[in-house]
């Protein structure tokens, strides 16, 4: 039901709306000129990009979307140039849904009525923020002490990147957390855990968020770094959680761990934690990789010369068949395992996860198989397989 009219003052209208954050979103249709050039219909919705304002314009033309993604400072006057094309607009606002109706000299006509949008989606987010696991505007200390939040909750801007990274793991520990055992205490191990920003994220999902009883500990080989760690989980309150020195080959803290999380271990460090965690029958295995050397130097198959015979392609293949033969030798073992993009770490463009959950396996003498063929095929002899140890199950041995 329209509860008013005016003549006038779009334009004005269009841009407070902007200033003053009130666009829910906004729809441009039936196009002024018949040329076929212009889209016949532009959708408008306000995003957060990198917890930067934006408004997205979709339009459609020829059954497909074309985006752009303007900031909030020019945001009014692309509405306004966007309304000089259409014969009407419909504008919802948390407190009046407004039409804009042009007639043929183009003259505009404002419409008022009742609200029909909901004021709880007034923003949208490519960051997912509705969903984060953590979300923006929530004080959480150990963030607050990382640098990541200030004391109100509101994430630091220049963080932003590290508290999406943040999310992005969590999200994957939620996804698996009904794969872990109930009934008695988890134990958790982090390999080269460095700052230690996802170790007291795990924490806080596992032992705050979620209430279960959990030991986490946190190893690395920097003893300034591990002090400093400690020292946060003290000030915190955090007694389940625990830092150590020492190296992932020769850890023997714990004889039996529920979850091993290994993020950045550089080249065969990453395979020594893996197999370490099947050595423990793991339920959840985690694992990033940092660089992979390895293999570059001994893969050879004459096949793949065009490919093989570029450096920077042949770098990034051997870390491509890395992860596959850590994935296959892990489904040898009683894993499923998947390959899950991740958002890239500091210190490394290394965007793949691989996250195994034991007892979920497929046919493990087909895994094995198809190992012996791709290994024997590229002529490489992985460290992962050498090392393996005599008693651990590997199909086919």
């Amino acid at each position: 039901m329209k509860t008013g009219s005016q003549e006038g003052g779009w334009e004005q209208f269009l841009k407070m709306t902007v200033a003053e954050e009130h666009l829910l979103q906004a729809t441009f249709s039936q196009p002024r000129r018949k040329d076929g050039q212009t889209a016949r219909k532009v959708s408008v919705r306000p995003l957060r990009l990198k917890n930067e304002k934006f408004y997205q314009f979709e339009r459609l033309q020829d059954n497909k979307a074309f985006h752009e993604n303007v900031p909030e400072s020019e945001a009014g006057g692309k509405l306004i140039e966007t309304m000089s094309e259409y014969r009407q607009a419909l504008v919802k606002t948390p407190d009046a849904d407004v039409q804009l109706l042009a007639n043929k000299k183009g003259a505009v006509t404002l419409l008022k009525g009742k609200p029909t949008g909901n004021p709880a989606k007034r923003e949208t987010s490519h960051n997912r923020v509705k969903s984060y696991v953590i979300p923006d505007g929530e004080p959480v200390p150990f963030l607050v002490r990382l640098g990541v939040m200030t004391p109100e909750g509101r994430v630091v801007k220049a963080k932003y990147d590290k508290f999406r990274q943040i999310n992005r793991f969590l999200e994957m520990i939620a996804d698996v957390l009904p794969e872990l055992p109930r009934g008695r205490p988890l134990t958790v191990v982090d390999f080269g855990c460095g700052k230690s920003y996802l170790t007291f994220a795990l924490y806080y999902l596992l032992a705050v968020k979620e209430g279960l009883p959990v030991r986490i500990v946190g190893l690395d080989l920097k003893a300034d770094v591990i002090r400093e760690c400690s020292l946060l989980a003290q000030d915190l309150g955090w007694d389940n959680l625990n830092f150590s020195v020492g190296d992932i080959a020769d850890y023997e803290g714990s004889s039996s761990v529920d979850m091993v999380v290994t993020l950045h271990a550089c080249d065969t460090a990453t395979d020594a934690a893996l197999l370490k965690a099947v050595s423990w029958g793991a339920s959840v295995i985690l694992s990033v990789p940092c660089c992979q050397h390895e293999l570059f130097r001994q893969i050879s198959q004459p096949v793949l010369k065009p490919l093989l015979k570029h450096g920077i392609l042949k770098e990034r293949f051997a870390a491509l068949v890395t992860d596959a033969i850590r994935a296959n030798l892990l489904e040898t073992a009683g894993y499923k395992t998947q390959m899950l993009e991740f958002i890239d770490l500091e210190h490394t463009p290394k965007n793949l996860l691989i996250r195994a959950v034991k007892g979920k396996q497929g046919d493990a003498d087909d895994a094995r198989r198809e190992y012996e063929a791709f290994r024997d095929f590229l002529s490489v002899s992985p460290y992962m397989e050498r090392e393996w140890p005599k008693d651990l199950p590997v199909a086919g041995r």
